[in-house]
């Protein structure tokens, strides 16, 4: 099998020094068996490495490595009848000793890795190692397998034959396909804004058990649309072998909201589309996902499947390549320029060159960086990881010298939080930074935001996944460490090219969503008149301005009112849960689309937050919630993404829960036949909650748990499915002094979230 990425475009550094001249002096090594496996089964793989000319020497090793992010079974060497059990035997003398680390014994990208070190005599040329992972011959099930699809899932074998520490990497590339399972679940994708009369496409795929599109799906549909659409079929037969499939130039040609029904043969619904509002008016709504990477540099897969898979399997309008800089060499920056060159097209499917700035966070923390053309020079943070040292001088090391940098470059950035966080205290450039990333598939991040109100910044609000998964715009968390799906950004725009999207971010006319695709109006309207701004006046001194009664989701406008109508309009896909409205930090007002007497016999739990904001930021939730006197007659998870973390009923009055959180939260619902004096005791490892089942009601119990932003929390909700449609309109009281960031938290049923950018509105001179 050969390998789907090209190694002269992997930003990795092995040894300078290398002890022989012919690769074939190290060795080889064959795998069996070879070809197709399917996520998250168990599996048994032996690779054999025959020792080169030279062997290897007393206290020489040999190293299986593996990428970083990774989520198969952890290997272990000490219980034979456990899954992900390795052996290892030599058909030398020698004893081997076997190191099994999760991580740090060889360098990134291929963090994870078993080592076999030669110990009390030596391998002749010849001689043999076998390795079996997932060894089965004393009990153990296998190895399991990780939970996403990669087309080309390396075994990496180096050998260090001279027993100096230096280990050099065989040439040959063992290689083995992760592939989807069966189907699980439907996706039906629309946009969420159209006017009328204007191409839309509709997209349908099948995903497994962990969120991979499969190719392992049929079916005849019918469509049921809940407005005419020109071009919409009436009945849809999915063909065997597709991962996807999408219907082009759609057209609705009257205002109203669009749902469309995919019912089986049966007639039953196996999926329902989000909503797609169709309105007169200067903007559509596009999504994009500008924030993942891929094989070349810490993630999986080949930079062109990330591409393809953002446009036809994640159905995204918008998107960009981000790279790690220090794994970046010039190679693969230019074939990254080459593909988003290519892939782009007016109209259908825009993308942006780009790469991460990855410097430490005592130097500025996680960028964004986007270019509007190709060809353009990279600003690294560094070199970490590039051998070639002939461009360095080109390198920014910290943020203030890159934002100096980029001062005359036609280029974007945001400032986000990955393995580093974005320090906005240490450097921000406000004329090129004019968004923050507040959820991705590291968690959710409003502090970020909350530091750039602190300091008077105006900023938009932007969701990506950070994806390293192969999956942009269709994040799975999967079993690792990344504790939630990953985000999107609708950006409300004219037209969908390059110049229309970047406009848009300048003027932060855009909203997130921790993935879930809705429509969401938020406006200012005022009494007398407001003055709105181009461009932030305190950065463009003659930015050009015009009055007006309203402005939109991340204008800037002067106005001598004391308070402004805020409107809201949301459309949505599940259940309103909470709608809150926001001056900066500070919540205004908490709106529900229901009233205490529509409460019902639905408890509602939820564990948020994180341990603080770097990189180790999880936080572990176990505990039990106990219903005395009272029975779960149904329950529902909230945001249970990794399904072999517990949360589960083991009685009928019990639920127990090991789950993390990584600054977003998770729960569930129980629905409950109770008695008066029914009450719920719940217990976790970060504290305790009792209370009386009937003094639950919609405001909440509260339980602190320190950290950052780290509660429980326990209220009651209607029995129904909550309403997908709300308007309102508020009268909001503006601060006399220093901006007033007006912007809009929804928070719905299913544990979805979105985040209007601020509208800025000031009336101090």
């Amino acid at each position: 099998m050969n390998s789907y990425i090209d190694t002269q475009l992997i930003g990795e550094a092995w040894p300078t020094v290398k002890p022989f001249e012919s690769p074939k002096n190290y060795g080889s090594v064959q795998l069996e068996p070879r070809g197709e496996f399917v996520v998250r089964r168990y599996a048994s793989f032996t690779l054999q490495y025959t020792a080169g000319p030279y062997g290897i020497d007393d206290s020489g090793a040999i190293r299986v490595a593996f990428r970083m992010v990774g989520d198969w079974g952890r290997l272990q060497t000490s219980d034979p009848e456990a899954p992900n059990y390795v052996s290892a035997v030599t058909s030398g003398s020698a004893r081997l000793e076997l190191d099994a680390s999760p991580n740090g014994m060889s360098p990134r990208p291929r963090n994870k890795c078993l080592t076999i070190r030669v110990s009390g005599g030596y391998l002749q040329a010849g001689e043999t190692i076998t390795i079996i992972f997932g060894d089965t011959s004393q009990g153990s099930p296998g190895l399991k397998l990780q939970t996403f699809a990669e087309s080309a899932f390396e075994f990496k074998v180096s050998v260090d034959p001279c027993a100096v520490g230096h280990f050099v990497p065989l040439d040959e590339s063992i290689e083995i396909a992760i592939v989807p399972d069966e189907p699980a679940v439907w996706q039906a994708v629309l946009p969420s804004l159209r006017r009328p009369g204007e191409n839309f496409r509709f997209g349908l795929k099948a995903e497994d058990f962990w969120g991979n599109p499969t190719p392992k799906a049929r079916g005849r549909f019918q469509l049921v649309a809940s407005l005419p659409v020109d071009g919409l079929p009436e009945q849809l037969d999915y063909p065997y072998g597709q991962k996807s499939f999408i219907l082009e130039n759609l057209k609705v040609n009257q205002e109203g909201v669009l749902r469309i029904e995919v019912l089986d043969e049966a007639g039953r619904r196996v999926a329902d589309s989000n909503p797609m509002v169709v309105k007169a008016g200067q903007r559509a709504g596009f999504w994009g996902d500008l924030h993942g990477q891929s094989g070349e540099s810490i993630g999986v897969g080949a930079a062109e499947e990330y591409f393809q898979f953002a446009r036809d399997m994640a159905f995204l309008d918008v998107t960009s390549h981000q790279a790690n800089d220090f794994q970046v060499n010039q190679a693969f920056w230019e074939y990254l320029n080459r593909l988003t060159r290519d892939f782009h097209q007016d109209g259908g499917f825009v993308t942006f060159p780009g790469y991460e700035w990855s410097g430490n966070t005592g130097v500025g923390g996680d960028r964004n960086v986007f270019f509007k053309h190709e060809g353009r020079t990279m600003r690294r943070s560094s070199h970490a990881l590039l051998t070639d040292q002939s461009d360095i001088t080109t390198d920014a090391n910290d943020a203030q010298k890159l934002f100096k940098a980029l001062a005359d470059e036609d280029c974007l950035t945001y400032a986000h939080v990955g393995g580093r966080y974005a320090n906005v205290a240490f450097a921000h450039d406000p004329a090129i930074e004019t968004a923050v990333e507040i959820h991705s598939a590291w968690g959710t991040f409003e502090w970020l935001i909350a530091d750039c109100f602190e300091r008077g910044y105006r900023v938009g609000v932007v969701c990506n996944s950070d994806d390293h998964k192969g999956r942009p715009g269709a994040s799975y968390p999967g079993a690792s460490t990344f504790g939630a799906y990953g985000g999107l950004t609708c950006f409300l725009t004219e037209e969908l090219t390059r110049d229309g999207i970047f406009n848009c971010l300048q003027r932060r006319h855009h909203y997130g969503t921790t993935g879930t695709r809705l429509h969401l109006d938020v406006r200012a309207r005022f009494a007398t008149g407001g003055l709105v701004f181009d461009r932030d006046p305190k950065v463009f001194k003659n930015t050009q301005s015009h009055q007006s009664l309203e402005v939109m989701m991340g204008d800037i406008a002067h106005t001598e009112d004391r308070s402004v109508m805020l409107r809201i309009e949301a459309v949505t896909q599940a259940g309103i849960e909470r709608v809150e409205i926001r001056n900066g930090t500070q919540v205004l007002e908490t709106i529900r689309g229901y009233i205490p007497k529509d409460l019902g016999a639905r408890i509602r739990v939820i564990w948020s937050g994180a341990e603080y904001r770097g990189r180790r930021r999880e936080t572990a939730w176990r505990g039990q919630a106990r219903f005395k006197k009272a029975v779960i007659r149904q329950w529902q998870g909230i945001n249970a993404w990794n399904p072999e973390r517990q949360l589960e009923m083991v009685n009928n009055h019990t639920l127990v829960w090991d789950a993390i959180t990584t600054g977003n939260f998770g729960g569930f619902d129980a629905w409950l036949d109770e008695s008066p004096d029914a009450r719920l005791e719940i217990e976790t490892n970060h504290g305790t909650i009792a209370a009386k089942l009937c003094d639950l009601n919609m405001e909440e119990t509260i339980m602190e748990a320190g950290g950052l932003g780290r509660c429980l929390r326990v209220f009651r909700l209607p029995d129904k499915n909550l309403p997908r449609q709300y308007a309102t309109e508020i009268e909001v009281a503006l601060r006399p002094q220093g901006d007033n960031p007006l912007w809009v938290c929804l928070t719905l049923e299913d544990g979805s979230q979105a985040w209007s950018s601020p509208i800025y509105l000031f009336n101090d001179g």
